[in-house]
């Protein structure tokens, strides 16, 4: 391609990239001054894009006006997002999408962002229904704190005679543990080997035969040296015993498992050995709950992809004809994400549980729910790691070796003023060389980069404007035709960027009076030169 303004490229561009010399360090204040009157979409012959919000598109007018009058290619920062869409529950909410799929009409494309990603996602959803996390067994007994007294657990023996020991509810703060009451049983007669001599029960609550339960409770004794025991009866009356558990005085958890072997059993406490006063609280029978394994899981977290892969694409697909299916699948190093490698909490790394073939199924998944959309898989400092570049090309070429779908290869392009140009250039040749179709997806470039500056002087606006127009010029010389899939930039003016953080950056091409800056103006010189 014929360079019209060789000037405006920094240096001798050919010479500087064939020396491999980073041509950043002759950065000029660069000639904008070109008629920014006219909207970009109108000299691009490829989509140009912006990334709008539900919160300013559609009640901010002038916003809209100028997102409507520049471009014709619309991505949504937050509205296709897992956590925007699937509730706690599962059920999903397509209300904010909807409204600004509905708000944009039919005259501007919808760029679908973003299917599998490892951020942003309801991991409460994911984590419950893949059995990450186990679901909370719930209470099985009634009155299990003694807030209610004794309701619900009956005596059934008072020692020898009958009624030498009494079985009472207390709301003495000392012989409470938590809550306001407790069980008090006061026994003031042993009975060597025979602990159901004093004895009292709960109230039968519902098993599943040869199921395991929990049972837990915290005692403690006024003297030393009591003694409890503990059984579980179903109703055909077999009896299982943990055995006699000494008892001081200090609050002390017990705890005991059984297997079920009924639909119904009742927990026995007996403390008929040792004569003593027994204070018992905070009693609790669960059924243990096991996490699936890994391989149930692993069916689990694909069935939650496909799932939500296709009710996405089925739902938009007359609106949206290329979807961001995968991104940030890999970290700098050029490693598949695994959640060792991206150890966040909140995220929920698909690639983790799914390995290499997360690319195959994701894939496969939106070409079945809209086989005539362009699938994109989506990755950002392209231009500053070569290893991670070079590992998701050739994973393309793997998964496509599978049969995926994959037509084109999505760079989001955060960058600075002063980022590498030889970076930017390689990256889009090695794009290029792939023959799939390549978008820009995310484009802003910083200007303040932590100086002293409170706002971008004018040489920083130029720095800024030189950037776009040698960005978009590579992309154009290095970009076969019928490979440009379009540029967006994320995000409209200044204060709308995720990098503006109360004025700490200003990445954006508008200012925050929707004034175009230099780099409007230099992304639409380049454009001229296509």
């Amino acid at each position: 391609m014929k360079i019209k303004d060789i000037s405006l490229v920094f240096g001798t561009a050919l010479l500087l990239f064939s020396c491999k010399k980073d041509p950043n360090n002759s950065m000029s204040l660069g000639n904008f001054t070109d008629d920014s009157s006219v909207a970009l979409k109108s000299v691009a012959q490829f989509p140009i894009g912006v990334a709008i919000n539900r919160g300013l598109y559609g009640s901010n007018t002038t916003y809209t006006a100028i997102a409507n009058r520049d471009f014709n290619s619309f991505t949504f920062e937050n509205e296709m997002k897992h956590n925007q869409i699937v509730q706690s529950n599962g059920t999903y909410d397509y209300s904010r999408a909807d409204a600004l799929v509905n708000a944009i009409g039919t005259t501007n494309n919808i760029y679908g962002h973003v299917l599998a990603w490892h951020s942003q996602q309801n991991i409460t959803y994911l984590r419950n229904f893949t059995g990450l996390t186990a679901p909370a067994a719930n209470e099985l007994l009634l009155n299990p704190g003694f807030e209610n007294g004794i309701t619900d657990w009956a005596a059934f023996n008072t020692g020898n005679p009958a009624g030498t020991a009494q079985l009472t509810a207390t709301n003495v703060s000392t012989e409470i543990r938590t809550g306001t009451g407790a069980l008090k049983v006061v026994n003031p007669t042993a009975y060597p080997g025979s602990q159901w001599r004093v004895q009292f029960a709960s109230s039968t609550f519902n098993t599943v035969a040869n199921r395991q339960y929990t049972i837990s409770y915290w005692v403690r004794a006024i003297s030393p040296s009591g003694s409890i025991r503990l059984s579980t009866a179903s109703a055909a009356n077999n009896t299982q015993y943990q055995g006699d558990q000494t008892i001081g005085t200090a609050w002390q958890q017990i705890s005991h498992t059984f297997t079920a072997d009924g639909a119904t059993n009742r927990v026995f406490l007996d403390m008929g050995q040792a004569a003593n006063t027994y204070l018992i609280d905070d009693f609790s029978v669960k059924e243990i709950v096991t996490a699936p394994s890994g391989a149930n899981i692993a069916l689990k977290v694909d069935q939650a992809l496909n799932t939500y892969i296709t009710n996405m694409v089925g739902r938009y697909k007359t609106r949206i004809n290329a979807w961001d299916v995968i991104n940030e699948m890999f970290t700098e190093n050029g490693d598949i994400r695994n959640e060792a490698n991206s150890p966040d909490p909140t995220w929920f790394v698909w690639s983790h549980y799914l390995g290499r073939d997360f690319g195959v199924k994701a894939f496969n998944y939106a070409k079945a729910a809209d086989p005539t959309a362009d699938l994109f898989i989506n990755d950002y400092n392209l231009e500053t790691s070569s290893r991670k570049l070079d590992s998701l090309i050739k994973y393309v070429a793997e998964i496509r070796g599978k049969g995926a779908k994959v037509d084109g290869i999505g760079t989001q392009m955060h960058i600075d003023w002063n980022t590498s140009m030889v970076g930017i250039e390689d990256m889009f040749r090695k794009l290029g060389a792939t023959g799939l179709k390549i978008r820009i997806t995310e484009l802003d470039i910083a200007t303040l980069l932590g100086g002293n500056a409170k706002q971008p002087t004018p040489q920083l606006l130029a720095y800024q404007a030189q950037m776009a127009q040698n960005v978009v010029a590579s992309y154009l010389r290095n970009i076969p035709k019928l490979q440009r899939a379009g540029i967006t930039i994320w995000g409209l003016h200044d204060s709308s960027s995720w990098r503006y953080r109360n004025g700490a950056e200003f990445a954006l091409f508008y200012d925050n009076d929707f004034k175009k800056k230099p780099a409007y103006t230099a992304i639409l010189k380049a454009l001229k030169n296509q």
